[in-house]
């Protein structure tokens, strides 16, 4: 299965949030499972996050890379 994962559930997976369901978290976890990311959501993330309107677990371009 192909899962795009918008900007929240993106940040609530590396967070570790329980905002983030278990149906979501088996399927991102599943090693069989195809996870696509928007570059659409790095954008958004290094903006709010430039602005001081999101704070980020380290600077988005090393922890969105990774």
């Amino acid at each position: 299965m192909k899962a795009l994962l918008d900007t929240h559930a993106f940040l609530w997976w590396i967070t570790d949030d329980q905002r983030l369901s278990s149906q979501v978290r088996e399927i991102i976890a599943d090693k069989a499972n195809e996870i696509l990311f928007s570059a659409a959501s790095a954008w958004e993330i290094a903006i709010k996050t430039g602005r001081g309107r999101l704070q980020s677990p380290a600077d988005p371009a090393i922890f969105i890379s990774e």
